[in-house]
């Protein structure tokens, strides 16, 4: 009797085979709530008279209100720049081996991030309540300058000192941190090859430090913009109390905050924006082997030079 073949059937590739999502009916339910939600406080926004929709695109571009915005974007930039200068040096007093830099970046730290803003701001403000006047003299000699602390300390340059100080100490614990990251052996190699401490620090940690930091920096720069609402209290006319101040005479006080809302989400996005941009152009691992190159050129250039030394 013949042998009869079977035909064999054809193996299924897993790697072929289309793969299909499991759906959960609590996350369609869960998200037919949340759309309905957002239709209903869509419609609250479109169709309630009381927005006032005509009367904040009226104030929208009110010269008022852009002159208020160029402060609010001033105070936040000059502080930002001030704090982080501030951090870097306190991170790298943190760091040090005096234990007299140590206690007193300590303090620093320690004072600015357990004092609110806004208390910091009405204490530079009134500043001369405490110190009227700041001499400089020869001990038991004649004054050499002589400065009145109320012509000093403005609207400005308290909220300028205010919040900055409070970022200085945020941004030298994130810098501290950056600079822990990055290996001990890049330190060592650069002592090898005669570097000095300061030059390891500023041409090989500090720049591989910035880069860990800039997603933590990006974060306060936000949380800067919107510290900067703060210092309406002392009558300084940025965003805030430019809108204040339209609907103290206008009554219109929704509309105005409103546009002071709209600026706020703008100036955010914008930030925002630029951060994911730098992050982008700024990361490793995107960027490794031009961070390699980096690092060998600067570790190279000491070496280079004594060579050229040498022979001459």
């Amino acid at each position: 009797m013949p042998e009869t073949k079977t035909k064999p059937t054809p193996s299924r590739d897993i790697h072929a085979a289309t793969p299909v999502p499991v759906r959960h009916m609590g996350q369609w339910l869960a998200g037919a709530v949340l759309l309905v939600v957002a239709l209903l406080f869509l419609e609250v926004l479109v169709n309630n008279p009381n927005m006032q929709w005509a009367v904040v695109f009226e104030y929208l571009f009110s010269p008022d209100i852009l002159k208020g915005l160029g402060i609010t974007l001033m105070l936040t930039l000059l502080a930002m720049l001030l704090g982080l200068l501030l951090g870097v040096i306190l991170a790298v007093m943190r760091l040090s081996s005096s234990r007299v830099f140590q206690s007193v970046a300590w303090g620093w730290i320690w004072f600015f991030r357990g004092v609110p803003p806004l208390v910091q701001l009405i204490f530079w403000y009134n500043m001369a309540l405490l110190i009227p006047r700041i001499t400089i003299s020869v001990p038991f000699g004649p004054t050499l300058v002589n400065w009145d602390v109320n012509d000093l300390i403005t609207p400005f340059s308290a909220a300028i000192m205010g919040l900055a100080f409070t970022e200085s100490a945020y941004a030298a614990e994130m810098l501290r941190a950056g600079i822990r990251a990055v290996s001990g052996g890049q330190t060592e190699a650069c002592a090898t090859l005669g570097m000095t401490r300061w030059q390891s620090l500023r041409r090989i940690v500090l720049p591989q430090a910035l880069r860990i930091v800039i997603p933590p920096i990006g974060n306060d720069t936000i949380s800067m913009l919107k510290f900067s609402s703060l210092v309406s209290i002392l009558a300084l006319p940025d965003l805030l109390y430019s809108a204040q101040m339209i609907y103290a005479r206008t009554y219109q006080t929704i509309p105005l905050l409103i546009v002071a809302t709209i600026w706020y989400l703008v100036l955010t996005t914008a930030f925002t924006l630029i951060e994911h941009a730098v992050e982008a152009h700024f990361d490793v691992t995107r960027s490794r082997p031009s961070l390699s190159r980096a690092l060998v050129s600067n570790l190279k250039a000491p070496f280079a030079l004594r060579r050229k030394e040498d022979l001459a």
